[in-house]
């Protein structure tokens, strides 16, 4: 396929993902970035010959004395990846960096009218409105990774009149747990996830309904609905990705097997459908149940509907308190009940502002990631 694409992020789950994808799609990949894994940044620079790379300051000498007998042109830190994002020149950039990260190179991108392929929920999270003003000044295509967007995109192909966005969910590994229950879970019980093959930092925020929250909000921005119009089911087979009410009160879905490199595929080749290396979606047997979410067990899940109604640069608070408590859980120095506790004192007690620019976006985060750090 005569198609190219960018990459930030390529070592990660969704990064790797998406190298499945153009190994079996046969596309060009002209960069790539990642933050620290050099030895598989080496091998995928290899095997793909991008003409850049980029990755994190402190690993460029050891990814320059390794890819020393290529021509590859290597750069390195934040400055980096907003280069390849700003001037990269593939007809698809697929931004799947984690976390916060990915917001300066998201509006860079944007700005330069750039077709994303979009895996950064925490990106229109906590930047909302300045993403998407960035998208409509600059005239760029902004197209859903997550396999719960990617569905609803696809399903609204078929009208335009929402009355109600059903965001599904697997309900995570600790669905139908009580409250005692999950006061004494591990970061390794809940990064073990029931039905996605995802990475470690998703894996808790699913465990906690966080995720559920983080992708609610990126609904609420992607197709501009107000955040009542968005309603949390959980769906523990994983085979209803989501779904869309309209004014007539028919509502269609998207099935498929849960498998990422459906949806990375479909937001590259747009809107083309190819052959996927995705298995096919076999209902023979299955059987489909549909349930509320535990919100009083899962408190994270409530304060996001909280913070999207508040608006403002809560969200963004929010946003990096979690990903500084998540990274706190994941190192063993909190227990998991209270990550919620440190999200939720921390996005309350935040200072509001009601029309933040991107420096406030990211001084909020920086604040949120403080008063998580100090009260442990």
């Amino acid at each position: 396929m005569n198609k190219s694409i960018s990459l930030l992020g390529s070592t990660g789950s969704i990064g790797t993902q998406t190298l499945d994808v153009a190994r079996n799609l046969g596309l060009r990949v002209t960069a790539l970035s990642a933050h620290s894994n050099v030895k598989l940044l080496e091998q995928q620079t290899r095997e793909f010959k991008p003409k850049r790379v980029s990755i994190g300051e402190e690993y460029y000498s050891q990814l320059k004395t390794a890819l020393s007998d290529t021509e590859v042109e290597i750069l390195c830190g934040d400055e980096g990846v907003l280069e390849l994002a700003e001037t990269d020149e593939s007809e698809t950039l697929v931004n799947a960096v984690l976390g916060m990260k990915g917001l300066r190179p998201t509006v860079a991108a944007a700005l330069k009218g750039k077709k994303i392929a979009f895996a950064n929920k925490e990106t229109l999270v906590a930047g909302g409105k300045i993403v998407t003003d960035a998208v409509t000044k600059g005239g760029a295509v902004l197209l859903p990774v997550d396999s719960e967007h990617s569905a609803i995109f696809q399903c609204i192909q078929g009208g335009t009149k929402i009355k109600k966005i059903l965001l599904t969910g697997s309900g995570g590994p600790f669905l139908g747990q009580s409250k005692e229950y999950i006061k004494d879970v591990t970061p390794e019980m809940a990064i073990k996830h029931p039905r996605w093959n995802m990475g470690k930092k998703i894996s808790v925020d699913s465990a906690s309904l966080m995720n559920k929250g983080l992708e609610l909000i990126e609904a609420v921005h992607l197709f501009n609905v107000e955040p009542e119009k968005v309603e949390v089911v959980i769906h523990p087979q994983s085979i209803v990705h989501s779904m869309v009410e309209f004014e007539d009160n028919a509502i269609i879905a998207q099935m498929g097997t849960p498998d990422m490199r459906l949806c990375i595929q479909y937001a590259i080749t747009y809107p083309e459908r190819l052959p996927s290396p995705a298995n096919n979606l076999d209902l023979f047997g299955k059987e489909l149940t549909f349930l509320k979410p535990d919100e009083e067990t899962f408190p994270l899940l409530a304060l996001a509907k909280k913070a999207i109604s508040k608006g403002g640069n809560i969200p963004a608070v929010m946003n990096g308190a979690n990903e500084e408590a998540v990274k706190l859980f994941l190192e063993h120095k909190i227990g998991f009940t209270q990550l919620f506790d440190l999200v939720i004192n921390a996005t309350e007690n935040a200072c509001f502002i009601s029309e933040p620019n991107l420096e406030d976006i990211i001084q909020s985060d920086k604040t949120a990631r403080e008063y998580v750090a100090s009260h442990i």
